[in-house]
């Protein structure tokens, strides 16, 4: 099912949920709730803060097992073939 909303004036973020709550199925605000977290409409594609930590942390717990022998990583020559 299609919902259509055509408003002319500015609504503010609640104003705006309450709209959808009002005039949308719960099917069709779960579909935009996901399509909203799936493709942030932020202006720029840079991870935050918190990716940031989280992909460094990631990367420490990698190079901890490697150390001790339970992971191998990629050579320099294979990450760049990636690229």
């Amino acid at each position: 099912m299609e919902s259509t909303l055509q408003y002319q004036i500015p609504l503010s973020v609640n104003e705006l949920a309450k709209v959808i709550k009002e005039q949308f199925s719960l099917k069709d605000r779960n579909t935009l709730a996901d399509l909203i977290k799936i493709q942030p409409d932020n202006g720029d594609d840079e991870p935050t803060k918190e990716q940031l930590l989280d992909e460094i942390r990631e990367a420490v717990k990698e190079v901890n097992l490697a150390k001790q022998g339970k992971i191998k990583l990629k050579t320099l020559d294979q990450l760049l073939d990636e690229l």
